[in-house]
C-alpha cells in the first residue's frame, strides 16, 4: 500500500493550538473535502465480474472535480486505469490473477488545487479450482468467453481453439503461476456454432495437451451492416478475420463471410489499432465537447479499459512542459514496443496575413509521446516545425457540421491547414506522419525519444523524392494509413486520389492501392504497386502488406449513386490483381486483415 503524508507528532500540538485560535478569532475553517469509494458488487467476487466503482465527494468547495482511479495488486506498484478526468464512476475486471487488489481514486478541484484520495480493497476469486479446464461467458461481452485451465507449475501455457469447419486460433502463451489457474479470454467464434478449445503447457521442448471444452457463442448483440461478396469463389484462408473500426457504431471483427465474431465497446468515435496480444486503441472526439471529454483509451478484447486519459489532463502536463495546448485526439493512437502511446492530437492558432487575409483559425497536429503511466515524454508540434504559409491543397476549412474535423474552439471556421491520419514508428526509431490536406507523408527526426523533431524529408508531389512511374499521376494525394514494411524500403499508402481527381475532372475518379520503393539515401521512389480500387473513396482507407505477398487495402467512403455509401475491402495481387473483395453498407475508418484477434498486423 502507498504511505500517505501526515504531519509528524511533534507537529500536532502546533497545529491544533493554530487552529483553536483562528476558530476563538472568528476566522471560519474550509470544510475538508473528503471521497469515499464504493463497489457495485460485494468482494469477494469471481475474476471477470465487472465491478463498477464509484467515488462520492462530500466537503468540496465550488470547482470542477476530476478523478484518477489507479489499481495495485498483492504490493505491486500501482497503475492507472483512467487519469484525472470528469467521470466519477469506472467499470472494471481482470481475469489475470486471483487475490487482493486495492483500487484507488484520486479527486482533485481543477479550481482550487485540493486534492483527495480514498482505497478499497477487493479481492476476486478463481474461477476454476477443480483439475480440468472450463469454459464460462464473459459477463462484459458476451461475444467473450473465459478460459481457465487448471493450475501448471512450469512452462508456459496458452489456448487453441476453432469453431466448426473454421481456422484453429491460439491465444498468447502465459507464464504459469503455481498454485493459480490461468485464464484467457478467447474472441474470434463464429456465432451459434460449436467451438472447442484445450490448452497446452509447453516446459522446455515437451507439449501437455489439456482435455477439450465445446461450447456454441451466441448470435452478435449488434445489427451487422449489410454486405456483399465482391469475387467469386471461396475467401482466402491466410489471414481470415477483418477488423472493422465502423464509423457509424461499434467497431467489429468478421470472418471474411461478413459473420461478426466480436463487437468492441460503444462509447469511442473509432477505434485505431488492434495491439498484437489482445487490446486495442480508440478515440472519442466530439467538438462539440471540452478537451477534458476528448480521450483515448486502450482496452481489452472484453471491453474493460487497460488505459485512458483525456486532452485536458495532458494539457496540464504541456503546460508545465511549456508546450502549447492541445484540443483533443484525432485519427490515430498505438502503442510502441516498449510500452509507450504514439498519439496524434490537434491544436489551433490565430495566424494574422498567414493563411489569408488578416486573423484566420488555423488547425494544426501535436504529436504526442506518453509513457505506460499516461505521462508526457516527447512533443512534437507542427507550428515549429512545417510552414505554416503552405495552405491546404485543396483549401479545405473546418465548420459546424464537418465530419473528419478535428475539435476547433477559437473561431466559427478553421482553416484545416494539415488534417494528419496516420503515425508509425518507422523500422530505424523515427516517426511517420501522414498529412492528408498536404498530400505529403514527412519523417520526423524521433531517434526513439531522443530525436530533435526535425523534418527528415517529405514524400509526395512538390516534396523531396523524384519518382519513377510512367502513371502520369504516380503520386498518392489525400492518403491514408501510410506505412513502411519491417524492410524500411517498401512504403504502403491508400491513395483517395481527391487532388488527382479535382485536377482531372475529364476522367473517371478512383482511388488506388499504392506501394513504393523509397531510397532515402538517394532520394527516389519507384512506384511498384499501383492498384486500380475501381471506385473512388473520398475519405478515409488503410493499407496492409499480407504474408502471403498480397496487399489490402480499404476503400472506406464510397458515394453511391442513390446517396448510401460504402466500404471495400480488397486484397490485390503485387500485379493489381483483384483476389478478394467484400463490401459493406456502411462508412469505415480503418480495416485490418489479421490471423486472429490476437495478433496485430
Amino acid at each position: 500500500m502507498r504511505e500517505k503524508f501526515t504531519a509528524p507528532d511533534r507537529a500536532r500540538p502546533l497545529i491544533l493550538t493554530c487552529l483553536i485560535l483562528l476558530a476563538a478569532a472568528g476566522t471560519p475553517l474550509l470544510a475538508q473535502m473528503t471521497v469515499s469509494l464504493s463497489s457495485s458488487v460485494p468482494s469477494p467476487a469471481l475474476l471477470g465480474v465487472p465491478v463498477t466503482w464509484t467515488a462520492t465527494v462530500s466537503g468540496a468547495s465550488p470547482g470542477t472535480l476530476v478523478y484518477r482511479f489507479q489499481v495495485g495488486h498483492d504490493g505491486r506498484d500501482f497503475r492507472t486505469l483512467v487519469d484525472y478526468g470528469p467521470n466519477s464512476s469506472l467499470v472494471w475486471t481482470t481475469i489475470a490473477e486471483d487475490g487482493e487488489y486495492a483500487m484507488e481514486v484520486s479527486v482533485q478541484n481543477s479550481t482550487t488545487g485540493e486534492t483527495t484520495s480514498a482505497t478499497e480493497l477487493f479481492s476476486f476469486s478463481p474461477i476454476n479450482t477443480g483439475p480440468e479446464p472450463m469454459v464460462t461467458p464473459s459477463a462484459a461481452n458476451p461475444q467473450v468467453y473465459i478460459f481457465s485451465a487448471p493450475a501448471c507449475e512450469s512452462g508456459s501455457v496458452s489456448v487453441q481453439f476453432q469453431s466448426g469447419g473454421g481456422m484453429m486460433q491460439s491465444t498468447p502463451s502465459q507464464p504459469c503461476l503455481a498454485g493459480h489457474g490461468m485464464n484467457f479470454y478467447l474472441a474470434g467464434m463464429l456465432p451459434n456454432t460449436p467451438c472447442t478449445a484445450y490448452y497446452v503447457v509447453q516446459t522446455g521442448k515437451d507439449l501437455l495437451y489439456g482435455a477439450s471444452v465445446t461450447f456454441t457463442p451466441p448470435g452478435s448483440p449488434v445489427q451487422p451492416p449489410a454486405e456483399s461478396p465482391l469475387t467469386d469463389g471461396p475467401p482466402p484462408a491466410v489471414d481470415g478475420f477483418l477488423l472493422q473500426s465502423l464509423l457509424s457504431g461499434r467497431p467489429i471483427a468478421t470472418d471474411l463471410n461478413g459473420n461478426i465474431v466480436w463487437t468492441g465497446p460503444s462509447d469511442i468515435s473509432f477505434l485505431t489499432r488492434p495491439q498484437t496480444g489482445g487490446t486495442f486503441l480508440g478515440i472519442y472526439q466530439n467538438d462539440a465537447e471540452p478537451p477534458s471529454q476528448q480521450y483515448f483509451r486502450e482496452f481489452d478484447l472484453a471491453g474493460i479499459t487497460v488505459a485512458e486519459t483525456n486532452a485536458a489532463q495532458i494539457n496540464a502536463q504541456l503546460a508545465i512542459l511549456g508546450a502549447h495546448a492541445i484540443n483533443g485526439f484525432h485519427h490515430e493512437a498505438r502503442k510502441l514496443p516498449n510500452g509507450d502511446y504514439l498519439v496524434l492530437a490537434d491544436s489551433e492558432r490565430i495566424l494574422t496575413n498567414v493563411q489569408g487575409p488578416g486573423p484566420v483559425d488555423v488547425i494544426g497536429d501535436t504529436i504526442l509521446v506518453l509513457g505506460p503511466d499516461l505521462q508526457v515524454l516527447w512533443v512534437w508540434d507542427s507550428f515549429d516545425h512545417l510552414d505554416n504559409s503552405r495552405q491546404a491543397v485543396l483549401g479545405e476549412t473546418c465548420a459546424t457540421g464537418n465530419a473528419g474535423c478535428a475539435p476547433w474552439y477559437l473561431a466559427p471556421v478553421a482553416n484545416d491547414w494539415l488534417h494528419g491520419n496516420a503515425l508509425q514508428l518507422t523500422p530505424d526509431g523515427d516517426i511517420l506522419y501522414s498529412i492528408r490536406n498536404q498530400d505529403w507523408v514527412v519523417k520526423i527526426d524521433y531517434q526513439n525519444g531522443s530525436g530533435s523533431g526535425n523534418v527528415i524529408w517529405r514524400l509526395g508531389n512538390e516534396g523531396d523524392f523524384s519518382i519513377v512511374s510512367s502513371d502520369p499521376y504516380p503520386w498518392f494525394s489525400h492518403q491514408h494509413d501510410a506505412n513502411f514494411e519491417s524492410n524500411n524500403v517498401n512504403f504502403l499508402v491508400f491513395d483517395d486520389g481527391n487532388t488527382r481527381v479535382q485536377n482531372d475532372p475529364a476522367a473517371s475518379p478512383n482511388s488506388r492501392g499504392q506501394m513504393y520503393q523509397v531510397d532515402q539515401q538517394n532520394m527516389i521512389a519507384t512506384l511498384v504497386v499501383n492498384a486500380d480500387m475501381g471506385t473512388y473513396s473520398f475519405a478515409l482507407g488503410s493499407a496492409q502488406a499480407l504474408p502471403n505477398g498480397d496487399y489490402h487495402f480499404l476503400s472506406g467512403y464510397i458515394e453511391a449513386a442513390n446517396g448510401v455509401t460504402d466500404a471495400q475491402s480488397l486484397e490485390v495481387t503485387a500485379s493489381g490483381d483483384v483476389v478478394f473483395g467484400i463490401q459493406f453498407a456502411t462508412l469505415e475508418y480503418r480495416t485490418f486483415r489479421m490471423p486472429d484477434l490476437y495478433t496485430a498486423p
